[in-house]
This record gives structure tokens, C-alpha cells and sequence, in this order.
């Protein structure tokens, strides 16, 4: 009996859970006695494929969530973790940091966070030290208290039901031929709330969003952000004032590391009520279905922004009516990744940036258009990625606007309920992108845009020889 085998039981117990599904009763389902299911839930049983099929009918998931997809970027993020000049001298090889995770992933997931709160520390310390000698340090290392959101949604599959039950009740109260409003949202919030939008032109020199005024209970939005913008934040003001015990309960059952953590993740919960607002999950599931989740035509019917919508897609994960899992992410310019979040399965970087090769960077170099492509890992698996830059700033003549590329993706399998593969040929070979998740964590060795070189494999420069790149000599 293989480890791998008897990390299943345990994690089909928390799906279980997670649905309100009594022992019991499941057992009853598949037609086993409690005690064996008790047996299995507690990794001491193998359970077969014939069983496990049926579990997973059961509880309305994929296999692939009682397998490899579970711990989606794990290995990954140990891998970056350890690629610090601290454990050098340890010489941890891929093999070993797959172990670890494959066995002991809670042990695996203690390591990042202390991984991240010494990232933390480092930049409080950088930061005191900067301010009493009043010189920048190079090389400095940022904290992220947004990877702390990442790891909040992919715990919860980015699907919050309570939440979605809460913003139904909303549309249903404020919907206009279907529709959520501009002017129905502000006439709610007045209504229910006593609380007027206002739509304003910020002073010169003090640009901001939004802001709410407690005191005179106004909502004040910058004329500068689009209509679509100024929706998302009426919207999460109604998620405030309705819906806020909810989220707090949801952000309880989580250890957060710091306030800041949790604040973001706070924003993020009513950034996500706010979106099930504007996009009920049973109308935008249909329609989802319906157009094979065409963004820009999705985009338009709900009067939404393109990353808005990009990002409601990856919400769709009712075991009731479930759409297709997603991996999303959002990059700028320089590489930086700023959200991410994955249940297609395929890694994507905590530490840095991702693969040259994938087509959310590529996507800066035709700005405003749909690119799609078919991605193959190292490991042999098959993504359909799209991407597609948006600008984000103020709308006024004369400023700048910063560019971002939103990477929205899922495994082949699905190619068929996805308009973007149409004009792809899946079995062509020709046309597949090698891609890896990122240098330090990627075995291709004939990557010419190798940058870095791979963890897994020691390197040594000779000056008479060179590969495709200057870290891979010997091809």
C-alpha cells in the first residue's frame, strides 16, 4: 500500500465535512458498513478504484481532487522556498521536496508559513533600517500579504456558499429584467441602509476610488473609475452592511499571520459578494454554460469588466452545479504576479514570476486581444491558456495607465465546453507550448529562455562549451 493511497481517506473526510455530509449516511450511499468507511477516512484501509469512483459520484467531485490536484502548488512553493541561499549547503534535490509533500503535506505547509513570516520579518527589519539611515537597501525582499489571500480562496476553491445564497437574495430584490443596475444598487443601499452614492471628481493631487464616509453616510465614487468599477463598489457596500458577519465567520476558521492579512482577505470576500451581486451564480452559471464561456460576450451581458468576469468564472464550484475548474492569474509588465489561484491544477509561482513561455506574458505584446494556446507541462499535462491585457488607472485625459494581463486556464479535458479551443487543434503537437512553472522549479533543459538554473540539477560553467543556455551545458 502506497503512501499516496492512504492520503486519500483522510481527504475524502474533509470533503465530506465540507458538504455536511454525516458518516453514516455516506456509508449508507456506497454501500459499506460506517466502521469501514471509518477505517479508510482514517488512511488505515486502501480503498479501490471501483469504491473511489463512487465516492466521488457521491460527493460530486473530481478524482483528481482526491489526488495529485489536492495540494496544487505545494511542491512548488517548498521547491521556491528552498531555492534561498539559506539551505544551500543542504542540497535538497526535487525528489526529496515531493516526498516531503506527497507524506507529510501538513509538515509541507508549516514550512511555508514560516517561509512567509520570515519574509516578513526580513522586510520589517529592512524597512527599520532604511528609515534610521535614510538609504534604500538593494535587494530587498517583499513581503506579501496578498499570497495569504491566495492561500484563503484555494483552501475554500474560491467558492463561499453563504455568500452566494446572501447576494441571490440581493438580486433578486434589485434586478431589472435580470439584471443588476447601476441605479438599482445606489437606490438598495439608500433604502435599506440609508446610505447615498455620490459621484464625484477628485481634487487635483488626492485621487482615490472610492470612500465611504461613516459619519455622513456617504459613498463617495471617483468619476475617474468606469461604470462597471463603480457597480463592484456598491455593491460590496451592500456586502458590508449585510453580509459582514458572514465573512468574518468564513475568515475565523483561518490563521491568519498578520492584521494586514486578514484585512485583504476581508476586502477580497466582499469583492467576491459583490461580483455574486452583479453575477448570480445560477443566471451566470446558465449563461456560462450556454456560451461556452465566452469572457467578452459574458463581459457585455453582465456589463461587467473583463477581469471582473474572469474572475467570477473561477467561483463556479456549487457540487450542485459546478463549472469548470480554472486557474487564474494576473501579472504586470515586469513579471510580477499579483493574484493567482488554481483548480485546473497546473502550479503557478509564489515567490516569483512564472515561465517566460506562457502566454499571460506573451499576451503584452498585442495588447486588448484574446491569445490562446495549448500548454504542456513538463509532466506531460495539457492546459488550454488564454490571456488578454486590461488597463487599469484613472479615465481622464492626459494620464498614464498601468497594463495587466489576466491568464485564465483549464486542463484539456475540457476543451469542448470552451470557445477558445475552437480554433485549436489539440492533437496537433506542432502547436503545443513546452512550458514550465518557473526556472528554478523546471526540468526542461532545452529551454533557450532559461534564466536561472534548475533546482533539481548542478551546474558548472565551462567556458569552452555552451548548451542552448549558459545553465545547461551538457546538451
Amino acid at each position: 500500500m502506497s503512501q499516496f493511497d492512504l492520503k486519500i481517506g483522510p481527504k475524502i473526510k474533509a470533503f465530506r465535512r465540507k458538504l455536511g455530509i454525516q458518516a453514516n449516511k455516506l456509508a449508507e450511499q456506497l454501500n459499506i458498513s460506517p466502521s469501514y468507511l471509518n477505517l479508510i477516512e482514517g488512511g488505515k484501509r486502501k480503498i479501490d478504484g471501483d469504491l473511489l469512483l463512487k465516492v466521488c459520484q457521491e460527493l460530486k467531485i473530481e478524482l483528481s481532487d482526491l489526488t495529485t490536484k489536492s495540494d496544487l502548488n505545494l511542491v512548488n512553493d517548498i521547491s521556491e522556498l528552498l531555492d534561498d541561499q539559506l539551505f544551500e549547503d543542504l542540497d535538497i534535490l526535487s525528489p526529496e521536496i515531493k516526498d516531503l509533500v506527497s507524506t507529510n503535506p501538513k509538515i509541507a505547509k508549516a514550512l511555508i508559513k514560516l517561509g512567509d513570516n520570515y519574509k516578513q520579518k526580513d522586510h520589517e527589519i529592512i524597512n527599520r533600517v532604511e528609515n534610521i539611515s535614510g538609504k534604500i537597501i538593494d535587494k530587498r525582499k517583499a513581503a506579501f500579504p496578498g499570497e495569504i489571500v491566495s492561500d484563503f480562496l484555494q483552501e475554500n476553491k474560491n467558492y463561499f456558499p453563504k455568500l452566494e445564497e446572501y447576494a441571490n437574495t440581493i438580486f433578486d430584490k434589485i434586478q431589472v429584467n435580470n439584471r443588476a443596475t447601476y441605479l438599482a444598487l445606489n437606490e438598495y443601499l439608500k433604502k435599506e441602509y440609508n446610505i447615498i452614492v455620490k459621484d464625484v471628481i477628485p481634487e487635483e493631487r488626492k485621487p482615490f476610488s472610492k470612500f465611504y464616509d461613516k459619519r455622513k453616510k456617504e459613498l463617495l465614487l471617483s468619476d475617474y473609475v468606469a461604470l462597471e468599477t463603480k457597480k463592484l463598489f456598491v455593491a460590496a457596500q451592500i456586502a458590508h452592511e449585510g453580509a459582514i458577519k458572514i465573512i468574518n465567520d468564513y475568515l475565523a476558521k483561518f490563521s491568519f499571520p498578520s492584521d494586514e492579512s486578514k484585512k485583504l482577505t476581508q476586502v477580497a470576500l466582499l469583492n467576491y459578494c459583490g461580483a455574486a451581486i452583479l453575477m448570480p451564480y445560477k443566471l451566470f452559471h446558465k449563461e456560462c454554460m450556454k456560451n461556452k464561456y465566452d469572457l467578452e460576450l459574458l463581459q457585455n451581458t453582465f456589463a461587467t469588466t473583463f477581469e471582473q468576469i474572469a474572475h467570477r468564472v473561477t467561483c463556479l464550484q456549487d457540487p450542485k452545479m459546478p463549472g469548470i475548474p480554472f486557474h487564474f492569474l494576473r501579472v504586470d509588465i515586469a513579471g510580477n504576479i499579483s493574484k493567482r489561484f488554481s483548480l485546473s491544477g497546473i502550479e503557478i509561482p509564489r515567490y516569483g514570476g512564472a515561465c517566460p513561455r506562457w502566454n499571460v506574458y506573451s499576451a503584452f505584446t498585442r495588447p486588448g486581444i484574446i491569445q490562446a494556446a495549448v500548454s504542456k507541462m513538463s509532466n506531460g499535462e495539457k492546459y488550454v491558456c488564454i490571456a488578454k491585457t486590461v488597463e487599469k488607472g484613472v479615465g481622464r485625459f492626459g494620464e498614464a495607465k498601468s497594463i495587466l494581463s489576466i491568464g485564465l486556464g483549464c486542463e484539456a479535458k475540457y476543451a469542448k465546453d470552451f470557445v477558445y479551443t475552437e480554433n485549436l487543434n489539440l492533437n496537433d503537437k506542432k502547436t503545443e507550448i513546452p512550458i514550465g512553472v518557473s526556472c528554478r522549479t523546471c526540468d526542461r533543459l532545452d529551454c533557450s529562455q532559461r534564466a536561472f538554473p534548475p533546482l533539481h540539477k548542478k551546474f558548472d560553467v565551462d567556458v569552452n562549451s555552451r548548451g542552448v543556455s549558459v545553465y545547461v551545458s551538457d546538451q
